[in-house]
């Protein structure tokens, strides 16, 4: 084996063996990034999704709701302290992207629940799902299922332990 030929080979290893990223979804000027949800323990009935959503037009657009086989209702959340207190509450209404505005989507801040699950997610599976938005309609999404614990797309969350090794945060 040649050189070029090892070196190929081992970086097509390294590619191969790392997690699987949702493709962007562009819909006019929203650019949504990067949509993944967690792995969820056995009988759970309820399952995060997190993305970032820009607005790169010069309109405001809002996300009002989705939709996805994977469960019953798909809510729209924020999570906020108040006195200390960590509290979530729905967005009925949704939730406005001005123009320029990034809005990132993730653990203990805005985030979509996949609510009455009809079956666990598992890491390494992928959910489709449809946002709606008020003026940039609906819009397919691929959200990646990564481990337990997870904080970001493509972390190791709750699955990164090595036998005889412990691992501090």
């Amino acid at each position: 084996m040649t050189h070029t030929s090892f070196i190929a080979g081992a970086v097509l290893a390294i590619v191969l063996a790392m997690p699987a990223q949702a493709e962007d979804v562009t819909a006019g000027p929203l650019k949504i990034s990067a949509p993944w949800t967690r792995a969820t323990p056995k009988g759970a009935s309820v399952g995060g999704g997190y993305m970032k959503i820009t607005n790169t037009g010069s309109a405001p657009d809002r996300l009002v709701s989705g939709s996805t086989d994977i469960s019953r209702r798909f809510e729209i959340h924020e999570m906020s302290m108040d006195g200390g207190v960590m509290k979530m509450r729905a967005m009925p209404k949704g939730i406005e992207l001005k123009p320029g505005q990034t809005i990132e989507f993730k653990p203990g801040g805005y985030h979509v629940m996949f609510v009455g699950l009809n079956k666990g997610l598992e890491k390494g599976q992928h959910v489709k799902a449809t946002l709606q938005f008020e003026k940039a309609g609906k819009v397919e999404v691929d959200f990646t299922v990564e481990g337990i614990g997870a904080q970001s797309p493509g972390s190791a969350g709750g699955d990164h332990s090595m036998p005889g090794i412990q691992m501090k945060h």
